[in-house]
């Protein structure tokens, strides 16, 4: 059984209640009835049993001993006048009527008091009975020559069950009444921290204060804990805008730079007229200028890549990192970078995702440690696939190397390298989005050794997590 969506869980919770106790009120009700109603027939049904042996004594005494039961009852012995004064001799069967029949010379005999009413059988079974007002009781008497059949008025019961139904009517709907009114009080009240968790939620999303305490909040009962959940993921909803105020801020401010630099160096270069090999350098400058500006938006899309849409397939990590090495001997065709991948590598991944922070990891450590000797490794072990990219240079302090991996970071010794701060995020981006991690170790003069580590069977969808192990010597 449902109720009306559309009516308030205040409203819902009262009829409810009113709904529990008409059910209860009706169960008490119905077992009190067939108690009541069978300890009254049980009383009255002992009260004519006891009546009946009187009766019963008494007519045997005023029958005798005679062996001719039925000329006593044709000579009327015993008569309708003697049954009456038998029953009028105590005051306990006073109200009785009785009647006695024997069989005798082909046929019956009975004799019946005049009040005994009709239609009982004569050859009624000897027991006890109800049949509508009254209650009939039958005994065979003077060994087994006579039936006695002795009638009570019942009404009583009748009475009993009519008033006990009319108390029903009132009662029920005045306890269903008084429930909807305790209800809805009560659900009034078990609800009031509940509109004032809506009107703080409410007044915080008008406000865009997320970081507003939630009144309520805390470890009692189940609102309070939710309240807290809600707190909680208020706050959690604040950090991420400022995460994302903060990529947009960076991102603006890279987007403006080499947008202004491209622009300034247009306008220039179409003030005035100038010869053919001067034009190609100033081309040469713009495709710079565009291709760091393509960099920029790959590497933005690939940040805000949707879990959802990531290709799951699998992927040699060997052959993405064999390219990488290729292309960082391409960049820089004095840099020092070898392969060290003695076997095939294959993991469950985005292809794209994995190439793209292998290459960032391999470029990272070529522009940023340069003369050093960088070495890629891949291994295979129990635990999953990884790609560890370890160059011998200079290192970076603590200080740094805590803040690695954040969107748009760049130290200020790197700024002159090139680059928008955003390769270590993306690795990190992506070993997140498969379920993997990114460990970055360094100490100044101790090189620098980016770990890329990725289960071996990712779970769909994983996020996984993200950690960073700093090791700094001082």
């Amino acid at each position: 059984m449902s109720f009306n969506p559309h009516l308030t869980l205040r409203a819902r919770l009262a009829l409810w209640a009113a709904l529990a106790t008409g059910l209860a009120v009706a169960l008490v009700a119905a077992g009190l009835f067939f108690t009541v109603n069978n300890f009254l027939f049980a009383a009255q049904r002992d009260r004519l049993t006891g009546a009946v042996a009187t009766v019963q004594a008494r007519v045997e005494s005023a029958l005798g001993r005679g062996e001719d039961l039925f000329g006593a009852l044709l000579g009327e012995t015993l008569g309708p006048a003697d049954l009456e004064g038998i029953l009028d001799a105590d005051p306990q069967t006073r109200s009785l009527d009785a009647r006695l029949v024997t069989v005798g010379r082909g046929e019956v005999r009975a004799v019946a008091t005049r009040r005994f009413p009709q239609g009982i059988p004569l050859n009624q079974r000897p027991g006890t009975y109800r049949a509508g007002d009254r209650l009939i009781a039958v005994r065979i008497v003077a060994g087994g020559r006579a039936a006695l059949t002795v009638v009570s008025d019942a009404r009583a019961l009748g009475e009993a069950r009519t008033a006990f139904a009319r108390a029903l009517w009132i009662l029920v709907p005045l306890a269903l009444g008084l429930s909807l009114l305790v209800g809805w009080t009560v659900a009034g009240r078990l609800l009031a921290p509940v509109r004032a968790l809506e009107g703080a939620a409410r007044e915080i999303g008008a406000g865009g204060d997320l970081r507003r305490p939630v009144p309520g909040a805390g470890p009692g009962d189940e609102l309070s804990r939710l309240a807290l959940t809600l707190q909680g993921t208020f706050h959690r909803l604040a950090d991420a805008r400022e995460r994302e105020q903060d990529f947009v801020r960076a991102a603006a401010h890279d987007l403006r730079s080499p947008l202004a630099a491209l622009t300034a160096r247009v306008d220039a270069t179409l003030a005035r007229d100038r010869d053919p090999g001067r034009y190609r350098s100033e081309l040469r400058e713009i495709g710079t200028d565009l291709t760091r500006l393509a960099t920029l938006a790959d590497h933005l899309l690939l940040l805000a890549r949707d879990p959802s849409a990531m290709g799951r397939e699998n992927v040699p990590l060997r052959d993405l990192a064999a390219g990488a090495v290729d292309r960082a001997r391409e960049l820089d065709p004095e840099a020092d970078v070898d392969l060290v991948a003695p076997q095939p590598v294959t993991v469950a991944g985005d292809r794209v995702l994995l190439g793209q922070a292998i290459w960032n990891l391999t470029v990272n450590a070529v522009r940023h440690a340069p003369g050093a000797t960088v070495t890629v490794t891949v291994a295979d072990g129990s635990g999953g696939a990884t790609v560890e990219v370890r160059d011998d240079g200079p290192g970076v302090p603590p200080d740094v190397l805590a803040r690695l991996g954040e969107p748009f970071y760049r130290p200020d010794a790197s700024r002159s390298a090139g680059g928008h701060g955003l390769g270590l995020a993306l690795v990190r981006r992506a070993a997140g989005l498969h379920g993997g991690t990114l460990t970055l170790e360094s100490g100044p003069g101790k090189g620098f050794t980016a770990t890329l580590r990725l289960p071996a069977s990712p779970a769909a969808g994983s996020t996984g997590r993200e950690e960073r192990v700093l090791r700094s010597q001082t």
